[in-house]
């Protein structure tokens, strides 16, 4: 099982999908990432289980 995936993230602020690696070793993680299109900070919380994505809350950071 590989613990890295993309994850698609849809920015908060111009609504476009970007993709980011994600460690899924942890069942939940926390960053601020910039999204690739606008460049704005998005605060985004990612929980796992089983090594797959179960949720994905992305909102402006």
């Amino acid at each position: 099982m590989d613990s890295v995936d993309d994850v698609a993230v849809e920015c908060p602020y111009c609504g476009e999908t970007f993709c980011i690696l994600a460690d899924t070793r942890y069942e939940r993680q926390d960053m601020v990432e910039d999204c690739s299109v606008c460049c704005r900070p998005i605060h985004l919380t990612m929980r796992f289980s089983g090594g797959e994505l179960v949720s994905l809350s992305a909102e402006a950071g």
